[in-house]
C-alpha cells in the first residue's frame, strides 16, 4: 500500500507479528473451517452444518464465531499437516439451518447433491458473466446453448430482413398514421435508452416496452405509449400480411427514424436518418419482471424526469444515464438540445422547451438557453423561469436538467457550438448521428461484425 515504506516496494503489508505469516497472519478476526477437503469439491458444507449441533465460542482475535459440539477434530491445519480442528461456522451460515424459510433450502440441497451441484454452478455462472450481457457475446466452444431469463433472451431472426424499400413505405405509413413526430421520438427514445453499458441490459431490442413492467413506468407516459404502440402494431401487422415480417422493435425504431427526419425536414434540413433492421421481439415469458424492473430510471434528465434527492441533484443524475448510454459530452449536449426542440418530455412540460416552434428539430433551445437577454430565477429545487431582462416578462420554464447547459463550462462551450449562428446544420447532423448510436446500442450483432444485417 501507499502507505508502507519506499523500500516496500508496494508489495503489501510487511507483518510483524510472529514470523509475519502461515499461522502468524492477522485476518479479519473470524477463523472458522468446516471441509475436510479445502482444495476439492465436497458436500462437508451442509453435512457438517446439518449433522452437529453448534456452541459460541471466541476466534483467537475474540470474534464471535461457533464450534461444533463433537470431539471430532476432522478438519485438516491450513500450515500444520499433523494438527486437526472441530469444525467450525459463522452465525449467518447457521442461518442456513435454523431460518424456518433458508432451513428447507439447505436441506433439499443436503439431500439432493446433484441438485446442489447444479444450482451452485449456474449461480457461479450468473455471478461472472452477469455484465456481459446477451448470448450473442458468447465466444469459445463451451459456451452453453440454453437461453437464461437473467440474461434478457431474444428470439433469433428466422426470416428475412426487410430491405429499404420496405423501410420507406413503413416510415410513410407511421407518417400517415397521424402521431406527432415528438410521440413517434419519445417512444423510440423510452425503448432504446433503457440500455446500460455497465452490464449491457436494455436497448430496443426485444421490444421489451410493449411488455411488463416497461410499459407501466411513470416515465414511459403509459397513457400516450399505450396509444402509440397499439398504431404501431397495426402498421406492423399489415405489413407482415404481405408475406413479409418486420418486428415491432424494428417498427418503433423505424418510428424514430420517421419522427427525426420530418421534425429535420420541418427546420429545413433534408436529412436521412440511418437505420439498421434485425431487432426481434421477445415475449412476456421471456422477461423477467422483476429483473427487470431494476433497469426503471430513478431519473431520466434527457426527458426532464426525476428530482433531485439531497445532494444528489438533478444534472448529476443527468450525467450518471448518460454515462449508461456510453454518450461523450458532446452527444450528451446534441442530444439534449434535440429532445427538447422535439417536444419530447415524458409529461409533455414546456419545461427546457426554449422554442416557438416545439416538434422542430432546431438548435433553438441551445440560441435561447445562452441569450443574455433573459434572466432566471429559481422557483423551486429543480425549477426555474427565465424572463426578460428589461421587461420582466416570462419567456421559458427550465429545470436543472436544462439550466447545466449554460452553466457547466465545458458544457457551455459545446452548447455555444451548437448555438452559433452557423451551428443549425451541424447540430442536426450531429443529432442524428448520436441519435442512430443509441438505438443501436445494444446491437451487438452489428458490432461483431454480423453480415446479416446492412445499414441502409
Amino acid at each position: 500500500p501507499d502507505g508502507a515504506g519506499l523500500e516496500q516496494q508496494g508489495l503489501g503489508w510487511k507483518s510483524t507479528y510472529g514470523v509475519g505469516k502461515g499461522p502468524d497472519t492477522i485476518t479479519s478476526g473470524l477463523e472458522v473451517i468446516w471441509t475436510k477437503t479445502p482444495v476439492q469439491w465436497s458436500h462437508n458444507y451442509f453435512e457438517y452444518l446439518f449433522k452437529y449441533d453448534w456452541e459460541l465460542t471466541k476466534s483467537p482475535a475474540g470474534a464471535n464465531q461457533w464450534v461444533a459440539k463433537t470431539n471430532d477434530e476432522i478438519i485438516p491445519d491450513a500450515f500444520d499437516a499433523n494438527k486437526k480442528h472441530k469444525p467450525r461456522m459463522l452465525t449467518t451460515d447457521l442461518s442456513l439451518r435454523f431460518d424456518p424459510v433458508y432451513e428447507k433450502i439447505s436441506r433439499r440441497f443436503l439431500e439432493n447433491p446433484d441438485q446442489f451441484a447444479d444450482a451452485f454452478a449456474r449461480a457461479w455462472f450468473k455471478l461472472t458473466h452477469r455484465d456481459m450481457g446477451p448470448k450473442t457475446l458468447y465466444v469459445g466452444p463451451e459456451a452453453p446453448t440454453e437461453d437464461l431469463i437473467w440474461q434478457d433472451p431474444i428470439p433469433p431472426v428466422n426470416y428475412q430482413l426487410i430491405d429499404d424499400k420496405d423501410a420507406a413505405a413503413i416510415k410513410e405509413e407511421i407518417l400517415k398514421s397521424g402521431i406527432d413526430a415528438s410521440k413517434l421520438v419519445s417512444t423510440a427514445w423510452a425503448s432504446a435508452s433503457t440500455f446500460r453499458g455497465s452490464d449491457k441490459r436494455g436497448g430496443a431490442n426485444g421490444a421489451r416496452i410493449r411488455l411488463s413492467p416497461q410499459k407501466d413506468w411513470k416515465v414511459n407516459n403509459p397513457a400516450q405509449l399505450s396509444q402509440v404502440l397499439a398504431t404501431l402494431e397495426d402498421i406492423q401487422k399489415r405489413f407482415n400480411q404481405s408475406g413479409k415480417t418486420v418486428s415491432l422493435a424494428d417498427v418503433i425504431v423505424l418510428a424514430g427514424v420517421a419522427g427525426v427526419e420530418k421534425a429535420a425536414r420541418d427546420a429545413g434540413v433534408n436529412i436521412t436518418v440511418p437505420f439498421t433492421p434485425g431487432r426481434n421481439d421477445a415475449t412476456q415469458e421471456q422477461t423477467d419482471v422483476e429483473s427487470v424492473g431494476y433497469l426503471e430510471p430513478l431519473a431520466d434528465g434527457f426527458r426532464n424526469y426525476g428530482t433531485s434527492h439531497g445532494t444528489v441533484k438533478q444534472e448529476h443524475l443527468l450525467v450518471d444515464r448518460a454515462h449508461l448510454l456510453t454518450l461523450s459530452a458532446p452527444e450528451l449536449t446534441v442530444l439534449m438540445g434535440g429532445l427538447r426542440a422535439l417536444n419530447a418530455n415524458y409529461d409533455g412540460s414546456a419545461l427546457g422547451v426554449f422554442t416557438s416552434r416545439p416538434g422542430v428539430l432546431t438548435n433553438d433551445f441551445f440560441v435561447n438557453l445562452l441569450d443574455n437577454n433573459t434572466e432566471w430565477k429559481a422557483t423551486g429545487e429543480d425549477t426555474f423561469e427565465g424572463v426578460d431582462r428589461k421587461t420582466g416578462a416570462k419567456k421559458w420554464i427550465a429545470s436543472r436538467n436544462d439550466l447545466i447547459f449554460g452553466a457547466h463550462p465545458e458544457l457551455r462551450a459545446v452548447s455555444e457550438v451548437y448555438g452559433s449562428a452557423d451551428g443549425a446544420q451541424r447540430f442536426v447532423k450531429d443529432f442524428v448521428a448520436a441519435w442512430d448510436k443509441v438505438m443501436n446500442l445494444d446491437r451487438f450483432d452489428l458490432k461483431k461484425g454480423n453480415k446479416t444485417a446492412a445499414r441502409l
